[in-house]
């Protein structure tokens, strides 16, 4: 347990081990695309919540020899409450998709509406394919069909801020990912 700004927090996967996972990650990724033309693979980083992750993902894969371009997209979704909630594009991806491979990157995949809209957005653009990579997957959480390609870490069901995730735009800084207690 330690405390930041006043705030309990309970570590959960230590910095040590997300980079640990984080490697083995890009390694299957790596795998995956033995062969892939520079340009061809694309990382698309779900903002705001991914970019800890897509960054230290990116820096992992250029270790596994790969070199993918790196694009954002930013997605809000309102209606949550309901399942007849809308996902909106705020800010889209400036690179054309078509005939490439997407590496969806997020933070944590828990209803799948979200992504679920992107990759099906990205899809329809012409991308070959769009594969998901996320830190936590609560799949006790999921309301549609989709699962990640790459998993960090299985997700207890609590609510979680560090490495990127936030509560009222705090925690975002913290190296590791932890249980925000109160």
């Amino acid at each position: 347990m330690i405390t930041v700004r006043g705030k309990r927090i309970e570590p959960l996967f230590s910095a040590e081990a997300i980079a640990e996972r984080i490697s083995g990650i890009a390694g299957e990724i790596a795998g995956r695309h033995p062969t892939e033309a520079s340009g061809e693979l694309l990382v698309v980083a779900v903002l705001k919540g991914s970019f800890v992750f897509a960054a230290d993902l990116i820096r992992a894969l250029h270790g596994a020899h790969l070199a993918p371009e790196v694009e954002f997209i930013s997605l809000s979704s309102y209606g949550a409450g309901t399942a007849g909630g809308e996902v909106r594009v705020l800010r889209d991806v400036e690179t054309d998709v078509a005939g490439r491979t997407v590496i969806m990157v997020d933070d944590i995949l828990e209803s799948g509406r979200t992504l679920k809209f992107a990759r099906e957005l990205l899809l329809s653009r012409g991308a070959r394919g769009v594969e998901v990579a996320v830190l936590l997957d609560k799949t006790m959480k999921r309301q549609v069909g989709i699962e990640a390609d790459y998993v960090g870490f299985e997700c207890p069901d609590h609510f979680v801020v560090g490495y990127g995730m936030d509560v009222g735009h705090a925690f975002r800084e913290l190296p590791f990912v932890g249980r925000l207690l109160e």
